[in-house]
């Protein structure tokens, strides 16, 4: 068995599938640099990210796929799956050596799964442009805890500093510890050195302003004045507004 050993970023997935070419040794399994060998393996190839030939990668696979699946492609690295990286390599490795797009080639399961995967994870980034609620800290940063199955956050980011243009702002993946703060020009991405009080969706209420608590209050209240006791489903409510994202949501506790 044909072992490569990288870094497990997109930009060493590349890489990899540079070095596959160049060595004309193609592995059957990618590994971390800590992870140990399959029992009859060869020796494991490591390596090295190198920005130049993952963007020279990148520009021969934007030639051979549309923009829309080369975005499906990122689509499913940021789903973090077990595996996914290898579905890539493999995907990647037939557009490159097809005379064509294998876009529609539906009768491989690479190219169904890749699809299915990237289905799901851009549905999570419409529930993060839909459930996401903003809370006001005290010094007037809006605030957004979130923590979605798959990374999607980073796919928001074009919507989020659209929609939210005039104002500064947080959306934190508590999951992944890491967010986005926007300052009224560009989002960069951030960390905190302690959010495990952001952990039940809430900020604490020294932290926030007296109008945030009331308009929380009050939106408490006008959901509970639109509701329709007997015709309260539960299970539709799940099927279009996802349990996972309730603890964030004011109208919800």
């Amino acid at each position: 068995m044909i072992v490569f050993r990288y870094d497990k970023t997109f930009e060493g997935l590349l890489t990899t599938l540079f070095d596959a070419y160049t060595r004309r040794t193609f592995p059957e399994r990618l590994l971390s640099e800590n992870e140990p060998l399959p029992m009859f393996s060869e020796k494991a190839h490591r390596v090295i990210t190198e920005s130049y030939k993952s963007l020279r990668v990148w520009a021969a696979l934007e030639k051979k796929l549309s923009r829309a699946v080369c975005g499906m492609l990122m689509h499913v690295w940021l789903s973090e799956l077990p595996g996914s990286d290898e579905l890539l390599f493999r995907y990647m490795h037939k557009a490159l050596d097809a005379p064509s797009s294998i876009a529609t080639h539906f009768a491989d399961k690479d190219v169904m799964e890749v699809k299915k995967i990237a289905g799901k994870v851009s549905k999570e980034r419409e529930h993060l442009m839909q459930f996401v609620r903003f809370q006001q800290a005290a010094d007037g940063t809006f605030f957004a805890p979130v923590s979605p199955i798959y990374n999607a956050l980073p796919l928001t980011m074009p919507y989020f500093t659209q929609r939210f243009a005039d104002q500064k702002w947080l959306i934190y993946d508590t999951r992944r510890r890491y967010g986005y703060y926007y300052d009224l020009k560009t989002a960069e991405e951030v960390t905190l050195n302690t959010d495990e009080h952001l952990l039940d969706g809430k900020l604490d209420d020294a932290w926030m302003t007296q109008d945030e608590k009331l308009f929380q209050s009050m939106w408490k209240e006008y959901t509970l004045a639109l509701t329709i006791r007997e015709r309260i489903n539960p299970k539709l409510q799940r099927q279009h507004m996802p349990r996972r994202f309730w603890k964030f949501m004011p109208e919800k506790n």
